[in-house]
């Protein structure tokens, strides 16, 4: 093991249908005009650990024993070690990342990690919306749109009062995506 800080990015997605995405897919395509040509909505829980990590595999199996981060019974992990391995998105997917302003942290999972490794490490949870239009639609600009509350009839993944939200596209996001504070972005009609 290096004594180096690295990165590593835990995505966790449901086996079965996700109730909150096929909700917030439904509530898109019914009410919200940038959501008309909403084709999929898929709902991933992201963690990044950032500190001094072991071996992908290690980090998988130290993962996967952890109720601290997912259910392996429920739920997929996909761990990406570095910028160049994939998440377990699709390629014409437009990504939305949202974090609970100053809540990112989980202090839970950090001790969890000290116990059974004795690195202490930091551990921040987001939530990644991936979008899937019908070709032809301007996929930047109704990504956007959905991405951000502003009234009924716009936005619906996160809500500005308490949340930030930051871009992302494809099987290769942002990498690191959560860490530090995200940006708040605003969104014009």
């Amino acid at each position: 093991m290096s004594t180096d800080k690295s990165i590593v990015q835990a995505f966790i997605e449901l086996r079965a249908e996700d109730p909150e995405a096929l909700s917030a897919f439904a509530v898109a395509r019914s009410r919200l005009r940038a959501g008309k040509g909403l084709v999929s909505l898929r709902r991933v829980r992201v963690f990044e650990i950032t500190g001094v990590l072991p071996a992908k595999a290690e980090v998988e199996a130290l993962l996967h024993r952890s109720t601290r981060f997912y259910n392996p019974a429920k739920e997929r992990c996909t761990v990406r070690a570095n910028e160049r391995d994939r998440a377990p998105f699709r390629d014409e997917e437009s990504l939305v990342l949202v974090v609970d302003r100053g809540l990112e942290r989980r202090t839970a999972a950090e001790r969890w990690w000290k116990h059974e490794t004795g690195a202490r490490v930091q551990v921040r949870e987001g939530t990644a919306w991936a979008l899937s239009f019908e070709p032809g639609l301007e996929t930047e600009k109704s990504t956007r749109s959905l991405a951000k509350v502003r009234d009924r009839a716009h936005g619906l993944l996160s809500n500005p009062h308490f949340q930030d939200w930051r871009p992302g596209h494809g099987a290769l996001p942002p990498f690191p995506w959560i860490k530090g504070r995200p940006k708040r972005t605003e969104v014009t009609a």
